[in-house]
């Protein structure tokens, strides 16, 4: 593959605030620890308190492994200047290691394709960071959101654009979820695959994590290990009595004083007053009660705290017994799983998405009040992948290669004026008739200044009778031009589903059955996570 990068700005895909982070917007720095650099994470390096207990940490991804059916032993070899997910783990009980953390759902078959992207980002970044720090170890972590109980949101994935849909009632946290109804799903992803090597591999890949685990949890780490494994890969379920008990002080004192409820609102209010967007809204309490298939929110009234949707009720005094004894039971949300992520991890960064990014922005003060370090901020790398026809198009059809990121409409329209050997725009025409009205507006001004409206009305309508005039030259010219503009619009079709990004819908499996082991390697190849820049890969 070959690699070429754009601007974010230019695939008009991310929102303002995260252009704004990755510009290194100063109106933002009250909001993060610093804009990430190879300098800022040697700075958070020497800085960090490491709250985290290592050993725990390292006893507990050991047993998790295990009982989840991932033989760490059986790995000899890692690819080349990486090491293995069982080497990594070990390097965890260092005290010079650190973890680049990013996190995800647990979308059946991966999901989209950014489920990957994250994960790349966070090997990348690494490797670069050893490269930066030698002293140091840095090992790349998914975190599972096995927590998560949004089932209507990883229950599919795109294939070759067709939808493949996991459909089953269910509750509860979707990491406990059942795994044995999805065999036909299974099936139907595998037919989409198609025969060939590749596609046997990553079937085996397939059936090994859905049909030989039972639940959803240790599925998605089988899935994703048998990916990343030669990357050395570090999977984490949080969902684990041993890691929430060093969250419990904070689960008791933030449900009884609401602190982060009041903290996120203030922060929320600054951001937006310094003209940026916000993601996120925080709850009085924002933790969930958790336990067998259920999960949901505790609420308190009148000094009573409730579990919605259950007849379960705690006295304050009772609430604290219950997460002494089963801190398992409560699972944060939203607005304090970062916390938790930063309290049980010795954790640099948090890559994610441009939604992530903006709701971090949001709980900054979460962390200065409970004195937890605030990681730094990486927008994941984004990509499009094309064909071998793909550049070879844009060049007969002579499209820059940032405009093929506009709309299909807009694409069309900007070829046929550039194209066409008419005089299409009708802007010279609409400015001849402002003039010729200014002077008809004064005339009548003269005459009787009430008919100014009555003039400028008649402009309006003119104007708006050119305007559409002008549309109708454009549509007429298109016809003459149909078999490009059929063109245009079948590129965007392949490459832009639902005319949004490749990434947002398409599964990696596409690229999987075409390029095998050799998919990730690439992407590991060109793939720059300091570097904020759109990542357009061509054959």
């Amino acid at each position: 593959m070959k690699a070429t990068y754009i601007d974010y700005s230019e695939t008009h895909s991310f929102s303002s605030t995260v252009l704004s982070y990755v510009s290194r917007d100063p109106k933002l720095r009250p909001f993060i620890y610093d804009f990430p650099t190879i300098e800022a994470f040697g700075r958070l390096a020497a800085e960090k308190k490491i709250i985290a207990d290592r050993r725990v940490l390292h006893d507990t991804l050991l047993q998790q492994y295990t009982e989840g059916g991932v033989n760490l032993h059986k790995e000899q070899t890692a690819q080349s200047g990486f090491n293995t997910t069982g080497e990594n783990i070990r390097l965890l009980s260092d005290p010079s290691t650190f973890t680049i953390t990013t996190g995800h759902q647990l979308n059946i078959f991966t999901g989209p394709l950014y489920f990957i992207y994250k994960i790349v980002t966070a090997i990348n970044l690494s490797r670069q960071l050893k490269e930066a720090y030698p002293d140091k170890n840095f090992v790349p972590v998914y975190w599972m959101a096995s927590e998560d109980h949004d089932f209507a949101e990883i229950n599919h994935t795109h294939l070759h654009g067709k939808k493949v849909s996991w459909e089953q009632d269910t509750s509860g946290a979707t990491g406990k979820i059942p795994t044995d109804t999805i065999r036909e799903t299974v099936k139907l992803y595998r037919n989409l695959l198609g025969l060939s090597e590749n596609s046997e591999e990553l079937s085996s890949f397939i059936e090994d994590a859905y049909l030989g685990h039972t639940n959803l949890a240790d599925a998605t780490r089988s899935l994703v290990h048998a990916l990343f494994r030669r990357y050395g890969l570090v999977i984490v379920d949080a969902d684990s009595p041993a890691l929430k008990k060093q969250f419990a002080a904070i689960i008791t004192e933030d449900i009884l004083q609401k602190n982060s409820a009041a903290l996120t609102a203030q922060r929320s209010k600054e951001i937006e007053e310094a003209g940026f967007n916000t993601q996120i809204h925080s709850r009085e309490i924002n933790f969930f009660y958790m336990k067998d298939t259920i999960r949901e929110r505790i609420v308190e009234e009148q000094g009573v705290y409730r579990v919605l949707n259950t007849d379960i009720r705690f006295t304050a005094d009772e609430l604290r017994g219950e997460i002494e004894s089963h801190p398992e039971y409560f699972s944060p949300n939203v607005v304090l799983r970062p916390l938790y992520q930063e309290i049980i991890l010795p954790n640099l960064a948090y890559i994610g998405g441009g939604a992530e990014v903006v709701y971090w922005l949001q709980l900054k003060a979460n962390f200065d009040f409970y004195n937890v370090d605030f990681p730094l901020l990486i927008l994941r790398n984004s990509a499009l992948i094309t064909d071998e026809s793909f550049g070879s198009k844009l060049c007969r059809l002579r499209i820059p290669l940032k405009d093929i990121f506009k709309d299909t409409g807009t694409i069309q329209k900007e070829w046929i004026l550039r194209n066409s050997g008419h005089t299409l725009s009708l802007a010279d025409e609409k400015n001849e008739f402002q003039a010729v009205f200014e002077k008809i507006k004064l005339k009548a001004y003269k005459i009787d200044p009430t008919l100014g409206p009555s003039t400028e009305a008649v402009n309006a309508r003119l104007q708006k009778a050119l305007g559409n005039l002008e549309k109708k030259l454009i549509k007429a010219e298109k016809r003459n031009h149909d078999g490009a503009l059929s063109q245009i619009e079948n590129l965007r079709r392949k490459h832009f589903p639902g005319e949004g990004l490749q990434e947002r819908s398409e599964n990696f499996g596409l690229f999987y059955i075409k390029y095998g082991k050799d998919f990730i390697g690439e992407l590991i190849k060109y793939f720059k996570p300091l570097d904020f820049k759109f990542t357009i890969l061509e054959p």
